[in-house]
């Protein structure tokens, strides 16, 4: 583990006691964390995106927000679902956040995440699936969108319009650099593991594997990792992908932490979601050197080289910043972690010049 940053459900809504978190609450209080914990040199902000839920739905505008208020932290989603995007729409505005950002954005996408409704992404205009659960829209979307953040002409020139227009396909504007290399894909099983690897994207491995051979979660997600790194190097792609994995872990200093997690620690978790038998990640929760000799026995933590820390949102900002800085402070340096500030800056941008 080099890196490790949060990764927020965003949730909001009746907190009990006549108290409420609206939207706007949690969108500034997102943006309010992110300036805090890049001072921390804390490496990101990562956003799950549910749709016709209270949480976050449209993470451009929170990511763009962050970007600009913020100096190294990366921003990033996990996961944008593509059955809801028009691609080339996304492809535009990935590109203006990672500009914005100067080449710190980190677009996690794939199939989604099990809905509150029923097909929802037919309510947003894409039918025609042959897909119970629409993937087949989704890995549609998804190749449209990386032709289009590579630079492909996606739609045809017109000479005769008054605005100078050009002959010949024409892209889609704006293009940041080296933004391919900045997008991850969601797999759930060791199968998409590998196709990402294949087609050269980074891979964010999930909260849960569609696989409950009575083995470990981490050992399943570490052989993941495994199967993915090697998909990646026998396609003959350059360098070393990214990968990711996200984990419940609070590190225990205070009170007020010893009364919300005290006691949360369990094991491995077997379900059915979307219809599939799946095994969910364990919760730790722990004084801050159990935690460490703990999560140095998890294998997925050290396979991967980026540790997103699920966060509860709705306690506020002051309180998610102490637990992240208690991990910064106390855990991440025993796993290996990098801080953002100490990590060599972007290369593959073009010096920013004023206009």
């Amino acid at each position: 583990m080099q890196r490790f940053g949060t990764l927020s459900f965003g949730h909001y809504g009746p907190l009990g006691g006549g108290r409420e978190l609206t939207a706007r609450d949690s969108l500034h209080q997102a943006i309010d964390l992110a300036q805090g914990m890049d001072e921390l040199g804390v490496n990101g902000a990562y956003f799950r995106v549910h749709h016709f839920a209270r949480q976050q739905a449209s993470p451009m505008p929170l990511l763009a927000a962050i970007a600009a208020r913020t100096k190294h932290i990366e921003v990033g989603t996990g996961v944008i679902d593509m059955r809801y995007e028009n691609p080339l729409y996304l492809a535009e505005e990935a590109a203006a956040v990672d500009l914005i950002s100067d080449g710190r954005l980190a677009l996690g996408v794939s199939r989604g995440s099990p809905e509150s409704v029923v097909r929802g992404y037919e309510a947003f205009g894409y039918t025609g699936s042959n897909d119970p659960r629409g993937a087949d829209i989704a890995r549609e979307h998804f190749e449209t969108f990386l032709r289009a953040i590579e630079g492909e002409g996606m739609a045809e020139g017109d000479p005769t319009s008054p605005f100078g227009g050009t002959p010949g396909l024409q892209p889609i504007e704006p293009q940041s650099p080296g933004l391919r290399s900045r997008i991850w894909w969601g797999a759930g099983n060791r199968d998409t593991a590998e196709w990402a690897g294949r087609i050269g994207v980074n891979l964010m491995s999930s909260t849960l594997l569609t696989s409950t051979d009575g083995r470990p979660f981490d050992i399943l997600q570490a052989e993941q990792i495994d199967a993915f790194r090697a998909a990646w190097r026998e396609a003959g792609h350059p360098g070393e992908p990214r990968t990711s994995i996200s984990r419940s872990v609070f590190p225990i200093t205070t009170a007020e932490e010893d009364m919300y997690f005290g006691g949360r620690q369990d094991g491995d978790q077997i379900g059915i979601i979307d219809g599939v038998r799946s095994t969910f990640g364990k919760t730790y929760a722990a004084a801050p050197d159990v935690l460490v000799e703990q999560l140095l026995n998890d294998a997925a933590i050290q396979a991967a080289d980026t540790l997103m820390l699920t966060i509860p949102s709705q306690l506020g900002v002051e309180f998610n910043l102490r637990v992240v800085e208690s991990f910064a402070k106390y855990v991440a340096p025993a796993l290996g972690w990098t801080p953002s500030t100490a990590l060599p800056p972007v290369t593959d941008l073009p010096p920013v010049t004023a206009g």
